[in-house]
């Protein structure tokens, strides 16, 4: 039992997982994403004082 999951362990360690884009791409799409949700916010800052 304990040489099955050490043998899993070292086949999942020596294969490890990738990324469908480089770690770049998705840096770039969350500064995007942030600066989108900032750009709605500022849109909406004065409607409180309209009435």
């Amino acid at each position: 039992m304990h040489a099955a999951l050490i043998a899993a362990a070292e086949q999942a360690a020596e294969t490890g997982s990738t990324l469908p884009f480089p770690p770049v791409v998705f840096g770039v799409g969350a500064f995007v994403g942030l600066v989108a949700m900032l750009l709605v916010t500022y849109a909406f800052r004065s409607v409180g004082t309209r009435h």
